[in-house]
């Protein structure tokens, strides 16, 4: 038995490499899909397992070892399950565009609220800059200030002008990064410049709708060659919170849960409650409306059973 890293799941078969860089494809032993997961996919890209071998190419993936981390979200076509999209991620790169197609304050809130809840650390990689109007890009940088006022880091790039990909070189370099984004943001593009000889698929948005057309079926890692993985993932259009109460939702807005001690209850879910500090850091312009509405919308979300998606 050795141990492996899968690299790229396909339905029911796994690309899995060893220490040696001996890459094996493999099953699952038909127990571990029946421990109680509520996944769609037992197994993920970036999960540490253990393989029965069978031959020098084929195993059987008998173990996944502890998970540092991941992040999930509801099935597309079944909002009661959950897929995992990808384990064990030093850092998240969630895309965003303003336009073609237009990243919603409200998806990137959920991204943000998923990685809060499973200890996934976020960076928002505000892409196609030399794309924007004048007006365009002063919205832009009223995202970029809020979302870092708040604590998150944010980075301006762009393939054309070069601008930023240095020090996106510098943050990824040595980590397993997940990226991640609508289809159409650039995710595709940005791994095809660090990783050249990848060539990977680049997908185009759509002339009537705006938004992009998939091009990543499967989550699938690959190696970058100064050291570490980007992981790729499908184009999400919506983002369903998983195993989330709407209790503890509020602890999951880095923002909110820092003035929870000034609310007058200590178990406010500002939203109507007297002495909400929140609430009256809304009113008085310290928390973003943007924010606010993300929450309000989510909190909604999950005491519906989260069946709703954005």
């Amino acid at each position: 038995m050795i141990q492996g890293l899968v690299l790229k799941t396909t339905g029911k078969n796994y690309e899995v490499v060893d220490a040696s860089g001996a890459v094996m494809m493999c099953q699952v032993r038909g127990k571990i899909r029946l421990e109680g997961r509520s996944t769609t996919n037992p197994v993920a890209a970036g999960d540490h397992v253990m393989v029965e071998l069978e031959n020098e190419s084929e195993g059987t993936i008998v173990e996944i070892l502890p998970r540092k981390n991941y992040i999930i979200r509801r099935s597309v076509n079944l909002s009661k399950e959950a897929q995992i999209v990808a384990a064990n991620i030093d850092l998240a790169l969630l895309v965003v565009t303003l336009t073609q197609p237009q990243t919603t304050p409200g998806f990137i809130d959920r991204f943000l609220v998923t990685a809060e809840a499973y200890q996934v650390p976020v960076t928002l990689v505000f892409h196609k800059m030399d794309q924007y109007t004048a007006s365009e890009m002063k919205e832009v940088e009223e995202m970029i200030a809020m979302y870092s006022a708040i604590g998150y880091s944010c980075l301006r790039t762009s393939l054309e002008t070069d601008e930023g990909l240095e020090e996106l070189e510098d943050l990824i370099i040595g980590k397993v990064v997940l990226i991640s984004g609508h289809s159409g943001t650039g995710k595709s593009s940005l791994v095809n410049y660090f990783i050249p000889d990848k060539d990977l698929r680049i997908g185009d948005v759509s002339d009537a709708t705006g938004k992009g057309m998939h091009t990543t079926t499967f989550a699938e890692m690959h190696a970058i060659p100064e050291g570490g993985y980007f992981v790729d993932t499908p184009g999400i259009k919506g983002f369903g919170l998983v195993d989330i109460e709407k209790e503890e939702l509020h602890t999951y807005f880095k923002e909110f849960f820092a003035l929870l001690p000034s609310c007058k209850f200590h178990n406010c879910q500002h939203l109507n409650e007297p002495g909400c500090a929140v609430i009256k850091a809304l009113q008085e312009g310290h928390v973003a409306e943007s924010r606010y509405r993300s929450y309000v919308s989510m909190h909604m979300d999950e005491a519906e059973g989260g069946q709703r998606r954005r």
